[in-house]
């Protein structure tokens, strides 16, 4: 097992990987810019190092600083977390010559499954459904037009490159494409450093479901159930539960099998999530791999009883998995509400600030993720992720009860949050009857925030 291992990342995932690695008795090493110097995982760290100014391309995206810094502090491991260089292909390479372990899959699996449009074609190859589209990157928009007369309209363009939404552009017409084209390139190219797109059908009012996998370096591949990710703005997850409304046993049991054939077929190793967005009609279609831990991970901790954490280190360190296929059990419902600090009324502006008063909330089945306390700045120049919270209860009611009783406890004063728009998608009625796709909020948020005027009247 690992002695010291350098957590390559900040807010409330660094402190979570500190709490593992602290109950497997690992010391930790935490990086941080000039603008977390007084943050939460920097205290609660074995060991801390500056590596930088506050911008991320001078800090927690310094490959070299915090290869340096894992090497100076005799660390043998480094944790990425997500965001940041979590999937970046070539940081996991450099581990590797520098002797350091990359816990996460290899460079090569990174980079075959980060380029969207070679996934793409790598499940086509293992018989993984995937949505109609190009069979790999576009030439141009002329190509990209063609396929999109073909398979018809609306389509997506969606950089290689991309996750989180970015450089992805919805295309309705014939006669809006180059411009949309040229758009999602430019941030592709601005965002990620390659401007390679492809097209994919766009699949109307789905639900985004994503399977959580785990594989090790001895074969073994298990499937740890879904999470429905559906409830969205700007194509980011706002709330996750498990398990989903959508889903029967038989196709639960189809898209798990579907999601082991596709880690198996990239030669995964490490936690990963296998995305697939479900048609009205049932079908469901491979999109992506997020070869990192998940924001929404804890979910899926509830509800089987693991520390996703914890089996992402063991594999790292060569341990089989602790699990089997047949010994995966889900017990009861789970759900996730992320706190962002962001105004919804003002279409998400991101909104960071000092913690003036915070209160937490708790009680059985109530957890919270976030490395804020009384007193904090919440920098601007960073993912506006506060805090996420979530509960776990007997059944899907009992936990949407559980959240609206949780989120009413929780106090973050001194900037907007998403937490009580959180608090009112769970009062809407087709939420309650689990009957949303990810058009959800796009079709109910002038409800929501009238409701919101309503009671602060």
């Amino acid at each position: 097992m690992f002695h010291r291992i350098l957590i390559a990342n900040r807010g409330e995932i660094a402190v979570r990987i500190i709490r593992t690695c602290r109950e497997m008795e690992i010391e930790t090493v935490a990086v941080y810019s000039t603008a977390d110097a007084g943050a939460l995982h920097v205290q609660l760290a074995t060991e801390s190092v500056c590596i930088g100014p506050a911008k991320a391309a001078d800090s927690y995206l310094d490959m070299s600083a915090i290869l340096t810094a894992a090497l100076e502090t005799g660390c043998d491991a480094i944790h990425p977390g997500y965001g940041f260089l979590s999937e970046n292909a070539e940081f996991a390479d450099l581990c590797e010559k520098c002797g350091l372990k990359f816990i996460g899959p290899s460079g090569d699996v990174i980079r075959a499954m980060g380029n969207k449009a070679a996934a793409r074609a790598l499940m086509q190859r293992e018989h993984v459904p995937v949505v109609p589209g190009s069979d790999g990157p576009v030439s141009g928009p002329d190509q990209a037009a063609e396929i999109a007369g073909r398979i018809g309209y609306p389509v997506l363009l969606k950089a290689s490159s991309g996750g989180g939404g970015r450089g992805m552009r919805r295309v309705d017409a014939p006669e809006d494409l180059h411009a949309l084209y040229a758009a999602a390139q430019a941030e592709a190219v601005a965002c990620f450093g390659d401007g390679e797109l492809y097209v994919e059908k766009l699949i109307l009012r789905p639900r985004h479901i994503e399977f959580q996998i785990l594989a090790d370096s001895q074969g073994n591949v298990v499937h740890l159930g879904e999470r429905d990710c559906s409830i969205q703005r700007k194509n980011q997850k706002l709330i996750e539960e498990s398990p989903s409304k959508a889903l029967d046993p038989e196709l639960r049991e189809a898209m798990g099998r579907a999601a082991v054939a596709a880690a198996k077929a990239a030669g995964y190793q490490s936690a990963g999530t296998v995305e697939f967005v479900l048609s009205a009609e049932g079908e469901f279609y491979f999109i992506e791999m997020n070869t990192r831990i998940q924001v929404e991970h804890p979910v899926t901790e509830f509800v089987t009883g693991l520390d996703l954490i914890r089996e992402q280190i063991r594999i790292a360190a060569g341990l089989p998995l602790s699990v089997r296929q047949e010994d995966v059990r889900q017990d009861g419902c789970a759900m996730e509400c992320r706190i962002n600090a962001e105004d919804p009324r003002a279409g998400f502006r991101p909104g960071p600030g000092t913690t003036e008063f915070l209160h937490l909330p708790g009680g059985p089945g109530v957890r919270v993720d976030t490395a804020l306390y009384n007193g904090c700045v919440l920098p601007p120049y960073y993912d506006s992720l506060a805090a996420k919270v979530i509960v776990h209860a007997p059944t899907r009611l009992e936990v949407i009860r559980k959240m609206r009783r949780a989120l009413e406890e929780l106090i973050i004063e001194g900037y907007p949050t998403t937490a009580d728009l959180c608090h009112l998608i769970l009062h809407q009625p087709d939420f309650v009857k689990g009957k949303y796709d990810t058009g959800f909020l796009e079709q109910h948020m002038d409800e929501l925030l009238r409701w919101d005027c309503e009671g602060e009247a």
